[in-house]
């Protein structure tokens, strides 16, 4: 069951973290567009308060935190209650499906993506931004997860770990982007974007069937 009182009772600080990061957030954003596909039949899962979908143009999402999604519908998007283990839309809807710092928070991956998967039309990618476990700022949230509100309960992974799951669910052609090369603190512009994996903090995964 998702753990959603964090994101109900410091809404603000969440908000805030994205202006306090702006060039961490517009780097990490900028990595996420250069794999969307050209198409406005997409859904986040996971929408958050919609601070990537409302940019990205995408209008739909599922999110499990009531107040996540009011701030979401403020930003005119359609967030429906729902998980990422049970999607509550038909099969084969989709043109893509985008997960962003998402996986850390969700109970059954496999489930996860195997419901993505069902929701995709064929030939439609998943895409999945997240924080590489091995990645120096991966080390630095593994290390103080207990302290933050927001990641006490997460799991992260590793590109390898992602990439296992992603295969269980029969996804098999991957494209990375990267970003993110300095510890946050020290991000003072937008960081560059990079193909591949392994430099960067911030990996983002394309996966196609």
């Amino acid at each position: 069951m998702a753990n959603t009182e964090p994101f109900e009772k410091h809404s603000s600080r969440y908000e805030h973290w994205f202006d306090e990061n702006k060039y961490v957030y517009e780097s990490e954003l900028q990595a996420v567009k250069e794999q969307l596909p050209d198409s406005n039949n997409g859904i986040e899962i996971g929408i958050g308060s919609g601070r990537f979908a409302a940019p990205l143009g995408i209008r739909l999402g599922i999110e499990p935190s009531a107040r996540m999604r009011e701030i979401a519908r403020q930003r005119k998007i359609e967030a429906l209650d729902g998980i990422a283990e049970k999607l509550p839309f038909d099969d084969a809807r989709f043109d893509f499906a985008l997960m962003v710092t998402t996986i850390c928070f969700v109970d059954d991956l496999d489930e996860a993506f195997s419901e993505a998967k069902r929701v995709l039309k064929p030939g439609g990618p998943l895409i999945i931004g997240f924080i590489d476990k091995k990645s120096p700022v991966g080390k630095i949230y593994q290390q103080h997860k207990n302290e933050s509100l927001f990641y006490r309960p997460a799991i992260f992974y590793s590109v390898d770990e992602v990439l296992s799951h992603l295969q269980k669910a029969g996804f098999n052609h991957f494209n990375f982007t990267q970003t993110i090369f300095h510890h946050l603190a020290d991000v003072k512009t937008i960081e560059p974007v990079k193909k591949g994996y392994g430099e960067g903090s911030f990996v983002v995964i394309r996966a196609v069937i």
